[in-house]
């Protein structure tokens, strides 16, 4: 029998009470995943923090200031979309955004003697996933993270 796919769709408004339900949604998803031998706790943690971290992150920056035609859609200005696809030892999570975007490689290390709020949940997402890329496309921005199982 071949493994199952998972693929959950979730648009949520750009409102930070819902970190807690995307960031749930990973947990389970681990918990739940039938081929995979790793930590499962572990990895609940991981995909919980990705998940709010990610999201958290696109609803902050989710308006384009330089944008009044994406400003005028509905879905730009009011709605962050996360997109988390599970196929052959791999998840695939990806979270679009609509503002102004930002180069993924310019974004400096956080400095830990002197915490602050910018940097550290890209670092986190850096440190926990395989892979992470961030592109600029016409119709909004998609941070894309990989975690082979």
């Amino acid at each position: 029998m071949s493994p199952a796919i998972i693929q959950v769709d979730v648009i949520i408004p750009t409102q930070t009470r819902y970190l807690d339900l995307i960031g749930s949604i990973g947990g389970h998803i681990a918990k739940e995943l039938d081929n995979y031998t790793g930590d499962r706790t572990a990895l609940a943690y991981h995909l919980n923090l990705v998940l709010t971290e990610a999201t958290a992150n696109a609803i902050k920056h989710a308006h384009d200031k330089n944008s009044q035609e994406l400003k005028d859609t509905k879905e730009a200005k009011d709605t962050v979309r996360i997109c988390i696809h599970i196929e052959d030892k791999q998840l695939t999570i990806k979270v679009y955004d609509h503002g102004q975007g930002f180069d993924l490689e310019t974004v400096a290390a956080p400095d830990f003697d002197n915490p602050q709020d910018h940097g550290m949940g890209l670092f986190f997402i850096k440190t926990f996933m395989d892979s992470v890329t961030y592109t600029q496309q016409a119709d909004g921005n998609v941070l894309e993270i990989i975690k082979f199982l």
